[in-house]
C-alpha cells in the first residue's frame, strides 16, 4: 500500500471521509502555501498538485517559457520545474500525502516528473483522459498509458467514473472506472482508487457507488483499492449557498454509499479559479456534512449493477489484453459515451434526465445493455433539451437556497 492509500485507509478505519481539493499554482511558493493550508484544515485531508494546461497537452516548451517569464499559469508545471524545486514544495509535509492531477492522454513525462520529486499518487486513464480532453487517437493514448503504468509503482486513480462529467448514465460510468482499474492492474499497478462523479439523483448515485464496490471486489480482489466520489462535474450553481449545498450533498452521498474519499468543489466554481481560503472552506464544510451523515444499506435496485456488469464482461471477453479490448470495444460500439465527439467514439448513445431526476438511456447503440433499460419517453434530443439538462442541477440547488 502506498503512502497515499495508507492515509485514506487509516481515515476510513476511523470512520472519517477524506476530503481533497483541486488545487494547482504555478509558483512553488504559492503551491507550498496552498498545501500547508489544506494540511492544516479542520478535516481529514490529502493534498493535490494540479498541473497546468500546457503540461496537460505536452507543450512543455510553452510551460517552461512561462516559468522563466514569471507568467501566471492555471496549474503547477511539474515537468518544467526541477525535481528539487518540487521536493522543496513538499519539504516538511511528511505524513501528508499529495496526489498529482493532470488530465493528459500522454502522461509519461508527468509520471516521470512526479516520481523524480518523490510523489507516489496520480490519476487519469487511457479512455477517460483521451475521449473528453484530447483529439489524440485512443490507440495512442492506450500505448502512452501502458508505458506510463509499467514504469509506475504508486497509487493510481481512475477517472473513468467521471466521463464527460454529466449526462452519462451511471452503468457506463461504473463500467469504465472498473475497466480502467483492470487496465492499471494488468500493467503492474497494485494500488488503485475507482472514481464516480455525483450526477443528478442521489438515490441513483448511491446505487451506482454500491455497484462500483461490488465490481471492484470481484475484478480487483488482488490489489489494494478504495472508492472516490467527485462533487458534481457539470454546470455548478451560481449562488454561494447553492454551490455549498451541492458540495455538501456530495459528502453525504459519499458517506451514505461507503466511499472513502471525496474531491470537493468550491463556492467559486461557476465563476473563477478558487482561492486557497475558498478551497479550505469547501473542505471543512464537506467534512462537517460527512460527520453528520451515516451509511445507508436500504437501496432500491434499478439495474445499475446489471448494466455495468454486462459492459465489463463484454469488454473483458474480447481477445487480447485490457488495452486491446478497450480499443475493440469502442471500435465496435460496445462502449459508447453519449454526447462525446471524439472520433473514436461511436456516438450512437443518447441519454436524458427523467421526471424523477434520474439519468436514463434514450438510445444505447450497440452496447450490451437490455433494451428494457431504454426510456424513449424523454424529450427530443435537440439543443434546447440538452441545454436544459446541463443546467438542471445548478438551477435546482440555487432555487433551494433562495
Amino acid at each position: 500500500m502506498t503512502g497515499f492509500a495508507d492515509a485514506v485507509a487509516r481515515a476510513a478505519a476511523g470512520g472519517r471521509l477524506v476530503v481533497q481539493p483541486r488545487m494547482g499554482m504555478a509558483s512553488p511558493l504559492e503551491m507550498r502555501a496552498g498545501l500547508l493550508a489544506v494540511r492544516d484544515a479542520d478535516a481529514s485531508t490529502v493534498g493535490t498538485l494540479t498541473v497546468d494546461s500546457y503540461t496537460r497537452v505536452g507543450d512543455h516548451r510553452a510551460a517552461l517559457a512561462a516559468v522563466h517569464d514569471g507568467a501566471r499559469l492555471n496549474g503547477y508545471p511539474i515537468v518544467s520545474h526541477h525535481p528539487e524545486t518540487t521536493r522543496a514544495v513538499l519539504d516538511g509535509l511528511t505524513g501528508f500525502p499529495v496526489q498529482v492531477r493532470h488530465g493528459s492522454a500522454d502522461p509519461r513525462a508527468i509520471f516521470g516528473a512526479l516520481a523524480a520529486a518523490g510523489l507516489d499518487a496520480t490519476e487519469g486513464g487511457p479512455v477517460s483522459y483521451c475521449l473528453p480532453y484530447s483529439r489524440k487517437p485512443l490507440r495512442d493514448s492506450v500505448e502512452h498509458w501502458t508505458e506510463a503504468c509499467e514504469n509506475f509503482s504508486g497509487h493510481l486513480e481512475t477517472f473513468g467514473g467521471c466521463m464527460m462529467g454529466q449526462l452519462c448514465p451511471p452503468g457506463l460510468l461504473v463500467a469504465l472506472s472498473v475497466l480502467e482499474a483492470v487496465f492499471f492492474r494488468f500493467h503492474g499497478v497494485e494500488s488503485v482508487s475507482l472514481s464516480y462523479a455525483q450526477q443528478t439523483n442521489a438515490d441513483q448515485d448511491a446505487e451506482a457507488i454500491r455497484a462500483l464496490r461490488v465490481l471492484a471486489a470481484r475484478f480487483l480482489s488482488d490489489v489494494d483499492w478504495h472508492v472516490v466520489v467527485y462533487a458534481y462535474m457539470g454546470v455548478f450553481p451560481r449562488t454561494p449557498a447553492g454551490a455549498r449545498l451541492l458540495n455538501d450533498n456530495a459528502a453525504r452521498l459519499a458517506v451514505r454509499a461507503g466511499a472513502e474519499r471525496l474531491i470537493v468543489k468550491t463556492v467559486a466554481e461557476a465563476h473563477r479559479i478558487p482561492t486557497v481560503d475558498e478551497n479550505v472552506d469547501a473542505l471543512e464544510s464537506a467534512a462537517e456534512a460527512a460527520a453528520q451523515a451515516a451509511p445507508d444499506e436500504s437501496l432500491v435496485d434499478t439495474g445499475v449493477l446489471a448494466e455495468a456488469t454486462a459492459l465489463v464482461e463484454a469488454v473483458l471477453e474480447l481477445p487480447g489484453d485490457p488495452g486491446t479490448a478497450l480499443l475493440a470495444a469502442f471500435r465496435r460500439g460496445l462502449l459508447d459515451v453519449p454526447y462525446c465527439l471524439h472520433p473514436d467514439n461511436a456516438g450512437h448513445a443518447r441519454s436524458h434526465i427523467d421526471d424523477t431526476g434520474r439519468l436514463r438511456w434514450s438510445s444505447v447503440g450497440a452496447m450490451p445493455i437490455p433494451r428494457s433499460s431504454v426510456d424513449r419517453s424523454g424529450p427530443a434530443p435537440d439543443s434546447a433539451s440538452l441545454l436544459a439538462a446541463l443546467h438542471r442541477v445548478a438551477h435546482l440547488h440555487d432555487a433551494r437556497t433562495r
